[in-house]
């Protein structure tokens, strides 16, 4: 899949306290998740704690590959490209859809062998997370119904069951931004 470049933008101090620009270029980790027809991750940030630590000189911490959750106590942004869905995900197998996920830590959060699972791609994840569509669109499905989100419309994602179908004929770029949460124990499990 073809994308454009995501330009990262860091700010920081210099010596003397003074605001900088600390880097400005493409994000540094991009990956293509679950094959040719899956998405491609622009990983832009992490945090590790909350309140995250602010000091003149640090950068990103480090992290090996592409995680779909961010670290516990913490926070990611990322932005994903999702090329319209075909047949590859529509007849993928329960087995199939764990190993995508599998790729990016979260084998675990897959619900595809879930009764009724409406997507193949359905999962679920202990955060909260705001999605916010620049471009194309998408299609939000949930355990019970599903709504086209555009450019413009902002998703707060809470701990729910969800899957996301681009049933376009065209690319949709989506930036995420996920916490760290924890799940009442009437929703655990």
């Amino acid at each position: 899949m073809e994308t454009k470049a995501v330009r990262r933008v860091v700010t920081g101090h210099d010596r003397e306290g003074r605001a900088i620009i600390q880097e400005d270029g493409a994000v540094p980790r991009v990956q293509q998740v679950g094959g040719a027809i899956g998405p491609m991750f622009h990983e832009v940030w992490n945090t590790r704690a909350t309140p995250a630590p602010i000091n003149a000189a640090s950068g990103e911490p480090a992290e090996d590959g592409i995680v779909l959750a961010p670290p516990r106590n913490g926070t990611r942004i990322r932005i994903l490209d999702i090329p319209p869905e075909g047949e590859g995900i529509r007849n993928m197998t329960p087995e199939e859809a764990a190993a995508h996920f599998a790729e990016i830590g979260a084998g675990h959060a897959s619900n595809a062998a879930k009764e009724g699972a409406k997507h193949a791609l359905m999962h679920r994840t202990e955060t909260i997370d705001y999605g916010i569509v620049l471009e194309g669109e998408l299609v939000l499905i949930m355990d019970e119904g599903e709504t086209t989100v555009r450019a413009g419309d902002i998703i707060v994602q809470r701990g729910t069951n969800h899957g996301w179908a681009n049933r376009s004929d065209r690319n949709c770029r989506i930036c995420f931004v996920l916490i760290d949460g924890e799940f009442d124990a009437e929703l655990k499990g």
